[in-house]
């Protein structure tokens, strides 16, 4: 690692003022103390560092420390975090397990307040952040915005608890971010005129629109189970600065690839103006949260990259308050070791306490759709053995079941459809929000084995029938390991290629489970209580009436 005092030429790429000329940028100690213009350079730009706008660390299944270690090589040197994962299983400790680990580098981690822990009450969750615990967190220098407030039916209906909530951001002058998937009309308005001024939940540009329309930025996410870049990329042309690039969940087989920087190459791969891209990538995230982070003016903090070209957009370096923290493609940043901590306190479970007894009625199933959070319902007959209702591999019905993580508790059971496996199970304790143990499967005793293992293990991820298993442990909270990033994409890789070869279609199972549990996206999810129908806000019969 190089001093943080020098100087450096280039063609510099000013994404506040829209200008690229060569010159030299001299920092000294981490900070821009000179730009100078010169007659010529060497042909390599120099630019602001790419932000991702709202992600959870925690889907790395890394602690911050080691994303960080991953993300400088492909030219981030902020996020933008909701620390909501790692909040709903253990509270305020979390969050600050979370600000720790990510203080242990230089990397700029800016962590917001979870708004929904639990998400709703109709799961079970490890803590719950009440508007008094917002109002403690909002007044704290270490927190930089309300994370999403999820509970978008609570906005709506002028709950006194989200009110408050609310009320403490803007008393504390702090942004407030949104997840309002489908919401419309005069509820979108109102959802608006309570203060939210995020949302990265926007499937289609006119959705996207009517929120633009109303002040709202839009965050353009391409995630490991959310992708939404191809649909919501047009608004570039038109509203490039109401827009930014986001991740929201990036599993680490897909983050060691690229991250922001995959997002402004294919930006700009469809023809959209370069400084419009950047500003996305960048500048439009700065000003809306109030980031100190550097964009090449003086003064600023020395946090940029250096990149070979502006068309294949390979990142030579990045530097963090003028450190080099990553050089072709190589991390120079020290790796930092974590302790684990836990809120796991769930039972073992038997076959038989998976069984549902034939009714002779159709079932309600859940229809879970590739890059999407959204589901469908779809109503079928039941496959039926020695009367009980079992999973149909032949029509991809497939038992699901979510076990309370917090307690010995009694499974909930459902169906499934479009997971695509046709022998053994897959089963993870990362599932939003509260993240109790979810698990798909062929057979009762496939779905308990691979539920049992994460009981044993305390949490993690793991494919396993009765003959194979692969099994990625998450000590740290259920969500994250202790070990270094390629481990952890190598213990991924496996349990993700087992449940492949068990018979998935999904680019990714696991990701794509994880959300299965998560009751505020239509239409119909499964927590540990029981069947929901989001569009009721209630729980529902797994039988129809």
């Amino acid at each position: 690692m190089i001093d943080n005092t020098f100087t450096l030429s280039g063609q510099i790429v000013d994404v506040v003022h829209s200008n690229i000329f060569p010159g030299s940028i001299t920092v000294d100690d981490g900070k821009i103390t000179a730009i100078t213009p010169l007659p010529s350079a060497e042909q390599r730009f120099i630019m602001p560092g790419f932000i991702d706008a709202h992600i959870h660390i925690e889907s790395s299944m890394m602690p911050p420390s080691e994303f960080a270690r991953i993300a400088v090589c492909h030219g981030t040197v902020a996020t933008v975090s909701d620390p909501h994962e790692i909040a709903n299983v253990l509270g305020v400790e979390g969050i600050d397990f979370m600000i720790k680990s990510g203080n242990r580098g230089h990397f700029k981690f800016y962590f917001g307040a979870p708004s929904c822990v639990p998400a709703t009450p109709f799961e079970t969750s490890g803590a719950t952040l009440d508007a008094e615990a917002i109002e403690a967190l909002m007044a704290r220098d270490d927190i930089y915005y309300l994370a999403e407030m999820m509970n978008y039916p609570g906005v709506l209906a002028d709950n006194p608890e989200i009110l408050k909530k609310l009320e403490a951001a803007k008393r504390h002058g702090k942004p407030v971010d949104g997840h309002a998937p489908m919401v419309e009309g005069d509820d979108i308005r109102k959802y608006i005129e309570a203060g939210v001024s995020t949302d990265h939940e926007c499937n289609d540009v006119g959705n996207a629109l009517e929120k633009i329309r109303l002040g709202m930025k839009i965050q353009i996410r391409e995630g490991s189970a959310a992708k939404n870049f191809d649909a919501l990329i047009p608004l570039m042309g038109e509203y490039p600065e109401m827009l930014m690039f986001c991740s929201d969940d990036k599993h680490p087989n897909e983050l060691v690839k690229g991250h922001i920087n995959v997002l402004v190459k294919r930006a700009l791969k469809k023809g959209y103006k370069l400084m419009d891209v950047l500003r996305a990538a960048s500048y439009n995230a700065v000003k809306h949260y109030h980031l100190d982070v550097g964009l090449l003016q003086l003064g600023d903090d020395a946090d940029f990259i250096v990149v070979d070209n502006l068309n294949d957009f390979n990142v030579l370096q990045t530097y963090i308050k003028g450190r080099l923290l990553a050089e072709n493609g190589v991390s120079l940043m020290q790796r930092r070791k974590e302790e684990a901590r836990n809120n796991f306190h769930a039972a073992i479970i038997k076959p038989e306490d998976l069984r549902i007894a034939d009714e002779g009625k159709n079932i309600k199933v859940i229809a879970c759709m590739e890059g999407n959070l959204l589901t469908n319902k779809i109503i079928a007959s039941p496959k039926v053995v020695d009367g009980n209702i079992v999973s149909d591999t032949n029509r991809d019905i497939l038992k699901m079941v979510v076990l309370n993580r917090y307690a010995p508790a009694k499974p909930a059971v459902g169906f499934i459809n479009n997971i695509g496996l046709k022998r053994g199970a897959i089963a993870t304790s990362v599932s939003h929000d509260s993240h109790n143990i979810v698990a798909v499967g062929c057979s009762d005793e496939d779905i308990a084995r691979a539920v049992n293992m994460l009981v044993l293990t305390q949490g993690g991820m793991v494919a396993c029938s009765k003959t194979e298993f692969a099994l990625l442990p998450l000590p740290i909270a259920g969500l994250m390991s202790l070990e270094e990033g390629a481990r952890v994409v190598e213990d991924y890789e496996r349990v993700d290629q087992l449940a492949h070869e068990f018979g998935s279609q999904l680019n990714d199972p696991f990701m794509t489970l994880s959300f299965m549990a998560l009751l505020v996206i239509p239409e119909l999810k499964l927590s540990d209580k029981g069947l929901f129908d989001v569009a009721q806000f209630d729980f529902t019969t797994l039988t129809m009436d």
